[in-house]
């Protein structure tokens, strides 16, 4: 019976819910160990050692709190037997809300210390920067709330504890506390909304402007497509029915503008040039995540959007300010899309606009020679080129 009812225990429920979340957690947080075998990277491996630490260990503080109370209730049932008034049961909780308080201010603060060092370097756009100041108000204003309501909370606990010469006062209503605890949250978020709209208003610049830089980048399991325009600067047109093995992407070559589009391997981005971003994915949901630049937007099938930014340290310049000859920017996939998330990476390089020119004039166009011949470009050529050659001889 005893261990039925252990079974059927809210204790038990308790232990397998926290359990499961802790163990999802530190699965999630796993070290990518990926290994290079033969050219191929393998999928990051799962360090249950580790798991199973954390598990135990917190199996072992559930075990000690349980342990603790017990010993304290049978020395409570000892003072009542020996005829000694049992404890103070009200003064315990106190204390243990001061306690819970005081160490809370230390974790808060050792969050602060430790995890706020591990925060991203100085932004690399232009917006970016708003978006800093944004969440330093936000956290700064969040942080004063969070102090004062956790130290009344536990400081009242403790403070008006049980205690037999006084009464507590009931208070079924009060319209001012209610106006003031209604009317004061209500301000400071309508002031941070409000705040947030306007910087979003203008992070968000949907208009086109002349010498923005059309980059395409689509997401597919699991990789990132890049696409550049060519001499003309506009990319052509896609077309989902168009997709093929040498036509991953659907460009549709019926209009000019797709002849001289060029495929890349590495995003490079001129310094204090506009980009704009034409993203799509042919899959499932992707997230271009481009954290140095502040730049996260979701790529969603059959739903293109964009993204404009302006970038304002080179690569170079972020090498030298954080003293990492081999820094480079990436671009991640920022939602779990599948078995291979982890290796949708791409390098971004921020260059001055001669290396970005130079760069540019040694990529390779989209329509390569597979992609000729299976739009049977290749015989509408060839005649071309005989005349061509005919004529040089000629000269």
């Amino acid at each position: 019976m005893g261990f039925r009812k252990f079974i059927n225990s809210k204790t038990l429920l308790s232990f397998i819910t926290a359990f499961m979340l802790l163990g999802t957690n530190l699965l999630m947080a796993q070290t990518e160990a990926a290994a290079t075998t033969g050219g191929q990277t393998d999928a990051p491996q799962v360090d249950w050692t580790g798991v199973a630490y954390y598990v135990l260990l917190f199996f072992l503080v559930c075990l000690g709190v349980a342990v603790i109370g017990k010993i304290l209730k049978i020395y409570d049932l000892t003072l009542k037997i020996q005829g000694k008034k049992g404890m103070k049961w009200n003064t315990v909780m106190a204390v243990i809300c001061l306690v819970f308080l005081l160490a809370g201010i230390y974790g808060a603060y050792w969050s602060f210390t430790v995890q706020g060092s591990m925060t991203l370097p100085e932004a690399a756009s232009e917006h970016g920067v708003k978006i800093d100041e944004m969440f330093t108000v936000t956290t700064v204003l969040t942080m004063i709330v969070f102090f004062i309501t956790q130290i009344l909370l536990f400081g009242f606990l403790f403070q008006y504890r049980h205690s037999d010469k006084r009464r507590a006062h009931f208070l079924p209503h009060n319209n001012t506390i209610e106006k003031i605890w209604t009317i004061a949250p209500a301000i400071v978020l309508t002031v941070l909304v409000v705040f947030g709209f306007f910087t979003w208003q203008k992070i968000m610049n949907t208009t086109d402007t002349k010498g923005d830089i059309n980059i395409d980048i689509t997401g597919h399991q699991f990789a990132w497509e890049l696409r550049y325009p060519g001499k003309d600067g506009v990319l052509g047109p896609k077309d989902f029915r168009m997709v093929s093995a040498a036509n991953k992407l659907g460009v549709n070559f019926k209009k000019r503008s797709s002849f001289d589009d060029l495929q890349v391997d590495t995003m490079y981005l001129p310094v204090n040039k506009s980009i704009r971003l034409n993203i799509q994915a042919l899959d499932v949901i992707h997230s271009v995540y481009m954290p140095h630049f502040r730049v996260q937007l979701n790529a969603v099938p059959g739903l293109p959007t964009f993204f404009k930014f302006t970038p304002t340290i080179t690569t170079a310049q972020m090498r030298t300010q954080l003293d990492d000859p081999k820094f480079e920017y990436l671009v991640y996939c920022n939602k779990i899309c599948g078995g291979g998330h982890y290796n949708m990476q791409k390098v971004v390089r921020v260059v001055t606009e001669a290396e970005y020119q130079a760069w540019l004039s040694r990529q390779k166009p989209y329509l390569n020679d597979a992609l000729r011949k299976e739009l049977h470009f290749a015989a509408a050529d060839q005649p071309k080129t005989e005349s061509q050659n005919r004529l040089a001889l000629n000269n």
